[in-house]
């Protein structure tokens, strides 16, 4: 469960920008929409390799 504490007089706008970057970092949303549907695990390992590919190309290319 992700939340914050409010310190004094500190502006709900300040607030709410906290909650969000700590929601986010905290991977919910991401997991949610990983388990909202049922992905088969040869799209799963497809989906990897490209993402490696991509990962070595832009290594290859542009390099560290």
């Amino acid at each position: 469960m992700v939340g914050i504490n409010l310190g004094d007089n500190e502006p709900i706008d300040k607030a709410l920008r906290r909650f969000k970057k700590k929601y986010e970092r905290s991977g919910i949303l991401k997991e949610y929409k990983k388990r909202t549907f049922f992905v088969k695990p040869s799209v799963i390992k497809r989906l990897e390799r490209l993402k490696a590919a991509r990962r070595a190309h832009r290594l290859r290319n542009y390099g560290k």
